[in-house]
């Protein structure tokens, strides 16, 4: 029997000795444990630890499991029990803009027309004489109260002028879509009052520059007519793209952005985004959309075809950015009926929408998607009709070809079918509708709000994949803050009870959803990102507190406790920016 035994040991020994030293021959780089750990894989939506080698997920199981993954180098980060999501994805904001809106006056937080003055008057005592000075972030709806003196909805340039006569000004609205400026600023551009014929030949198809009843500019110029003024600010370059891409980056871990679908980049901007990714620079991915007025740049990528997962997959340019209209609180967006707080104007056109069609067959050509910015129901409407007609005409190469409205802010009940009908993915921002939609109903009214604004679940209800995130720098670029306005419908403020239009929220599974596996598929990155899942790349989110079921009234108190990119701490609340 003792001979039988060790024969036996002698034959087992060996197969016990190679099993044991294959779970132990590639130990992960890191290990994640004790966690509470939201996977976004249907097949197994929960755990509590992952294993990762080489930036790729290679375990998801429980922590007792994990021991067998543990090797003498690896990195164990225990998480005590906080919860992990994967990676959350920016489905759609500016990376530069994030940049630069901390590099000049930020004044998203003003609440009031005097304060832009005192601002612009601060910044005065620091300037060279003629030196611009540059901000962005205002918005007249969101004012405490307005001025005495109103021309269409918008201050007048007097007392900004007043505090900075030997400095232009340009402040950007937070849209966007219009520009305040000075009357250095518009000296310098050549803006005068209407001459005696009551001719103007600087007013631009598709923009405005608003005037008085006597045609005095007031120093607003709404959407093209930016360009009036905006040619003669100093030029960006590589150099002070790259200050703003580092600040960027920061902005983005700091908030648990590991992806970042970036809305419409120039020459500059992707010369700026291949020099961080040949410098090994990169610590956020990107997902760049071609900006469509830049011709030479897409012809030189039509040329060339998509780039995908360059640099270790870090930035993929597959996509492209149409500019349908302008926005609401500008009143610039393109409207089927008059805007009920400025009757007659129905909003801008701001690309003709024969250049869409253009652009649209032509990136199913090339295989580019199409990623069209459209706000009003009219926009909307057109648009799916270009797109359907792209579709008929390259019907093998629609058959996947994901393009996408940005916004889908407002849509006719009777176009809301169709994004589900066409595969049309609507890229929404939640956190537009917490903070505009108290001043949108003042624009479109009652009866349209209710029909067809920040409409997610009728939007989902068609089949759609509806994509989520914060337009920054419009909005500060929060997932926290747009995860709460999904699942709430409220302000920020947390009114009104109930929320607004309360039957469109979001669940917790489609708001997380929103801004993981789905973001992924609205970048043809689905089966690399957006769930936990072996062979996926190790990107984490960890929050101080459950977001999926902690309090609603709680939920703007969650902070980022980790971003994990490529299986490597990149942000650590306490300690901040830690990736080299």
């Amino acid at each position: 029997m003792k001979v039988l035994k060790i024969i036996l040991y002698g034959l087992l020994f060996p197969t016990i000795f190679f099993l044991s030293s294959c779970e132990q021959s590639d130990p992960c780089d890191m290990l994640i444990i004790n966690g509470n750990i939201y996977t976004v894989d249907e097949n197994n939506a929960k755990a509590e630890a992952i294993g990762v080698k080489d930036g790729k997920i290679t375990f998801v199981g429980t922590s007792a499991e994990a021991q067998k993954h543990q090797g003498p180098e690896t990195q164990v980060l225990d998480l005590e029990g906080k919860t992990m999501t994967p990676g959350l994805i920016e489905s759609h904001a500016h990376f530069l803009g994030i940049g630069y809106k901390i590099m000049n006056l930020d004044l998203s937080n003003t609440k009031s027309y005097d304060e832009i003055v005192a601002m612009v008057e601060e910044a005065t005592k620091t300037a060279q004489p003629g030196e611009w000075i540059l901000g962005r972030g205002w918005h007249q709806s969101k004012w405490n109260g307005q001025p005495e003196k109103l021309v269409k909805g918008f201050q007048t340039h007097d007392k900004l002028s007043e505090v900075s006569p030997d400095n232009p000004v340009w402040l950007r609205h937070a849209s966007g879509h219009a520009a305040f400026a000075n009357a250095k600023a518009m000296e310098i551009a050549g803006v005068t009052n209407i001459d005696p014929e009551g001719m103007d030949v600087q007013e631009v198809e598709g923009g405005e520059i608003i005037r008085d009843e006597l045609g005095n500019p007031t120093g607003i110029f709404n959407e093209t007519a930016m360009g009036i003024v905006g040619k003669h600010v100093p030029q960006q370059d590589i150099e002070s793209h790259s200050k703003a891409m580092e600040l960027a980056f920061e902005e983005c871990l700091r908030n648990g952005l590991t992806s970042f679908h970036d809305a419409g980049s120039d020459s500059l901007a992707v010369a700026a985004f291949m020099k961080f990714v040949e410098e090994e620079r990169m610590k956020v991915r990107l997902y760049v959309m071609l900006s469509s007025r830049d011709t030479s740049l897409l012809n030189n990528w039509y040329a060339k075809g998509p780039g995908i997962g360059l640099g270790d997959d870090f930035l993929t340019i597959r996509s492209i950015k149409l500019y349908g209209d302008g926005a609401l609180g500008s009143r610039g967006a393109w409207l089927l009926e008059e805007y009920t707080d400025r009757p007659g104007h129905f909003g801008h056109e701001t690309t003709p929408m024969s250049y869409v069609e253009k652009v649209s067959n032509e990136a199913l050509e090339h295989g580019f998607q199409v990623c069209t910015h459209a706000i009003g129901d009219r926009t909307n409407r057109e648009v799916l009709d270009i797109y359907e007609e792209a579709f008929e005409a390259h019907p093998k190469e629609a058959e996947d070809a994901r393009f996408r409205i940005e916004h889908a802010q407002h849509i006719s009940a009777q176009d809301i079918p169709r994004f589900g009908a066409l595969g049309v993915i609507p890229a929404v921002q939640a956190i537009h509708m917490s903070s505009d939609r108290p001043w949108a109903i003042d624009r479109l009214g009652k009866e349209r709000i209710e029909e067809g604004a920040y409409v997610w679940q009728k939007l989902l209800q068609t089949g759609a994949t509806v994509i989520n995130g914060t337009d920054a720098p419009v909005e500060p670029v929060s997932a926290i803050a747009s995860f709460y306005a999904s699942v709430s419908r409220k302000t920020l403020e947390g009114e009104p009870e109930g929320g607004y239009e309360p039957s469109q929220k979001m669940t917790r599974e489609q708001a997380l959803k929103s801004y993981t596996l789905d973001a992924a598929y609205g970048a043809f990155e689905e089966d690399i990102k957006g769930s936990i899942e072996i062979g996926k790349l190790a990107d984490f989110t960890v929050f101080s507190q459950d977001i999926m079921t902690v309090e609603e009234s709680a939920l703007l108190d969650t902070e980022i406790e980790y971003t994990i990119v490529d299986g490597k701490v990149a942000y650590k609340k306490g300690e901040g920016i830690v990736m080299k």
